[in-house]
């Protein structure tokens, strides 16, 4: 379930496969030419306290759309990509963030591990805000990708050498975890290289979502 206008447009103008569209009356006025593919049946009005019901959140939006999950993928990246490896992350709105992060740079698909949040969580749909339809997302093994990848990996430590001294990359995996706990030992072993974020104030951390948006900005570019 999608929740929100601009991610059921983006959706729609994808042409991803959706089921069905419920939504106010003003909003499929609005957007009558963007629903003209779908069945009749498939685009419910509703209002706002229908709306409220459905909803996830405490305020609803003025449209929600019901898709089927993507068929999944080969979660082996191929050589000459770089791809973003996330082991254990949490929190919904992280996932939704690093979603967009991997959109923005230009990173065409994503590795979860089995422990991390459901990518499909409507929660996690609405704080990507549109990317998740052009990011693939595989669920993998983070130490089982390492072992059978040839691909160069960096992973985000706090004991890493200076992300500042790396040059930027055609391919590879950059590799983020847990938001308390970061990497396991053995996927930070299995890794090609442990990267840092030179720390300046007095902060303990950084969110695991700014950490990969910082990576990605210094090793993308």
């Amino acid at each position: 379930m999608a929740e929100g206008d601009k991610i059921v447009q983006e959706l729609l103008q994808a042409g991803m496969p959706v089921k069905g569209v419920f939504a106010t009356t003003d909003w499929l006025e609005q957007h009558t030419s963007l629903l003209s593919g779908l069945p009749a049946n498939a685009v419910v009005e509703v209002d706002t306290a229908v709306l409220k019901q459905l909803s996830s959140l405490t305020t609803p939006n003025r449209a929600m759309a019901l898709l089927d999950m993507p068929p999944a993928i080969d979660p082996l990246p191929a050589a000459g990509t770089v791809v973003l490896a996330l082991e254990a992350i949490q929190d919904p709105g992280n996932m939704g963030t690093l979603i967009r992060i991997a959109d923005w740079f230009g990173i065409p698909q994503i590795i979860c591990s089995p422990d991390c949040v459901d990518v499909y969580n409507p929660k996690t749909i609405q704080s990507t805000m549109g990317s998740v339809v052009r990011v693939r997302i595989a669920e993998y093994g983070i130490k089982e990708l390492l072992q059978q990848t040839t691909l160069p990996s960096y992973a985000a430590t706090l004991h890493g050498k200076n992300i500042a001294g790396f040059p930027a990359i055609k391919e590879g995996i950059i590799l983020i975890g847990n938001e308390g706990r970061g990497l396991t030992e053995e996927v930070t072993a299995l890794a090609t290289h442990r990267i840092t974020i030179p720390r300046i104030g007095g902060a303990e951390s950084l969110n695991a979502a700014v950490a990969a948006g910082i990576i990605c900005g210094r090793l993308l570019i």
